[in-house]
């Protein structure tokens, strides 16, 4: 990880309202040199307008955008040294390969000579070498990608903002592509800010998630943490899958809830008498027979899903548990009553 006191990009109590609406509530945020930070968030969660107002396509109501210790809030898109990669890619159709890539040299006012061989560095980083005369329609949507990426690394702007580059792709090009754009990254020493809904996508690209719901960021943290050490409920149901068992904390590091009294995890901070809920990750359950477990249920659906088969499991209260299963242990059918437990410091508590 970068060292904290570099600084690309910073901003500062930055807000968009469109009349009584907030669609950015002011959030302040640090983006340090040469990582990937993933903007991550439903539908509506704000990243987007973010991005669109680092970017300087969208103004801001407030707060201040510093770019290398340059106010920036008011500077033109073109002004600002910023490469975008857009979710249509936006090719030229009547330009060839090297050409598309190479416009934004032209642009620039760069030499012939420099052009035609950042270009062909350009190509070979994508390995797209011996399609430099095809045309865009004459490529597959991967190619197409990785000649908007191309075209974005090739005049090595100060930051690249991506947003949701590759949600037009089907899932096994989607993934190629995601390794595709860590390996350039790694080897370009890039600032890149990365938006995204899909929360696998972020796992597997981002030195750092900054998580985002209804305008505000949730939480920012490197993948790891994100997951496993959630700060809020919503970044809980957002990454991975949550079991959230909501009850009233007692004496003891207990947690009371309609499904029964389980253990807390040693350093929850939690007072007795104040409401939390319990995290429980599905590759944590383990089914037992109902004497032994902490939990009991009825099966409800199963769904084989290659190397795991996810259970899901209705309580007595009603709420729904979904269990991962390593696929080679025997099947439990639907109708099924089983039991489930947990080693109480594989789970997570959140305080109301």
């Amino acid at each position: 990880m970068v060292a904290v006191e570099q600084i690309k990009l910073r901003v500062e109590g930055l807000g968009k309202r469109y009349g009584n609406i907030a669609a950015l509530h002011a959030l302040d945020l640090e983006v340090h040199s040469g990582e990937l930070l993933t903007l991550l968030g439903a539908s509506g969660s704000g990243k987007t307008t973010l991005l669109q107002i680092i970017s300087g396509l969208v103004a801001p109501t407030s707060g201040r955008i510093i770019i290398d210790n340059h106010d920036q809030t008011h500077a033109p898109a073109h002004k600002r040294d910023i490469g975008v990669v857009f979710q249509n890619y936006a090719l030229f159709p009547h330009l060839t390969v090297s050409q598309n890539i190479g416009f934004a040299l032209d642009m620039r006012g760069v030499s012939r000579a420099q052009a035609r061989q950042r270009v062909t560095e350009a190509l070979a980083m994508v390995g797209l070498e011996d399609m430099h005369q095809r045309f865009p329609r004459e490529l597959s949507g991967g190619q197409q990608q990785r000649v908007a990426l191309a075209r974005c690394f090739v005049y090595k702007p100060s930051l690249i903002l991506m947003d949701e580059p590759l949600s037009a792709l089907d899932r096994k090009l989607r993934e190629s592509m995601q390794m595709e754009i860590k390996r350039l990254h790694r080897e370009t020493g890039s600032t890149i800010i990365f938006v995204t809904h899909d929360q696998d996508e972020a796992l597997a690209l981002s030195d750092r998630i900054c998580m985002m719901h209804n305008g505000r960021i949730e939480q920012i943290d490197d993948p790891r943490t994100m997951y496993e050490r959630p700060r809020t409920v919503a970044v809980a149901r957002f990454i991975g899958m949550s079991n959230l068992l909501e009850g009233r904390v007692l004496q003891g590091d207990r947690l009371e809830t309609p499904d029964g009294i389980f253990a807390l995890p040693q350093g929850h901070g939690c007072q007795p008498d104040k409401l939390g809920a319990l995290i429980i990750r599905p590759e944590h359950l383990n089914v037992v027979s109902t004497e032994q477990g902490v939990l009991r249920g009825q099966v409800v659906e199963s769904v084989y899903a290659g190397v795991e088969t996810r259970i899901v499991v209705r309580l007595a209260s009603g709420n729904l548990i979904v269990v991962r299963r390593a696929s080679g242990l025997p099947v439990l059918a639907l109708g099924s009553v089983l039991g489930l437990e947990w080693l109480p410091h594989q789970t997570h508590f959140l305080s109301a």
